[in-house]
């Protein structure tokens, strides 16, 4: 995917504010944010779904933009280390407050050890949880992939494959290994397709994000949306 303008690129970012000390104020202004700028969501942590469903309803109603930016709830994060069930019922509070995608993190320890049966099976709960009759969720696996060896990225991707995951993620943004590269954006686009591929973790800069878009990313998920489209030189809404 290439994009050429600041509203191209803006409709491909999730405006994400996951730090554990985020206040509901902050929340609050990055719900604010993302209507301004056009961002397609905002990605939070499940305590903060409901306020920002409430939030972006209430922007949208007054707004002549289309397309409302939706709400991701991040489960099992940043470790993944939960057990399947505490990940599924975090999973359907969240959308049930409001949230309509799931980003899951990955059963790491699984993964690595190559117990594939296990790690499919950790994302099959959640994805039968967002894939609730009538519903249109959608459910991203964030794999890690800084600290993955290529077998294991090969292997993850075909557990999110079988575990019917719609897209794969690059990364939490939290490991000290680091985040997204354009290296792994190519291998998940490569191996996990016709799943899609967000791309996530110290992603700042519009050259970034434009690296990964070509990649073969169709998300980019970043707290740093408005100061990338500042960075770019088409004009800002």
């Amino acid at each position: 995917m290439t994009a050429s303008n600041a509203r191209e690129i803006a409709a491909t970012i999730e405006h994400t504010l996951l730090r554990p000390e985020a206040t509901a104020h902050e929340i609050d202004a990055v719900c604010d944010e993302a209507v301004r700028f056009g961002f397609a969501g905002v990605c939070v942590n499940p305590v903060y779904a409901r306020r920002a469903a409430n939030r972006l309803s209430t922007l949208g109603k007054s707004s002549t933009t289309a397309g409302a930016p939706f709400v991701v709830a991040a489960v099992g994060f940043p470790l993944g280390a939960h057990r399947s069930d505490t990940k599924a019922d975090e999973a359907r509070r969240a959308l049930d407050d409001g949230a309509t995608e799931i980003d899951m993190v990955a059963l790491m320890g699984a993964l690595i050890g190559g117990d594939a049966k296990s790690v499919r099976a950790d994302i099959a709960a959640v994805a039968k949880v967002v894939h609730r009759p009538g519903g249109r969720s959608l459910l991203k696996v964030i794999l890690e992939t800084t600290v993955l060896t290529l077998d294991q990225l090969i292997l993850g991707c075909r557990c999110c494959a079988e575990g019917e995951a719609d897209f794969v993620k690059t990364s939490t943004g939290f490991h000290p290994s680091g985040g997204a590269t354009v290296e792994h954006v190519r291998l998940l686009n490569r191996y996990a397709s016709p799943m899609q591929v967000k791309a996530a973790g110290g992603i700042r800069t519009a050259a970034q994000v434009r690296a990964m878009l070509e990649a073969g990313a169709v998300r980019i998920g970043t707290s740093s949306g408005v100061a990338i489209l500042k960075d770019l030189p088409a004009p800002v809404p």
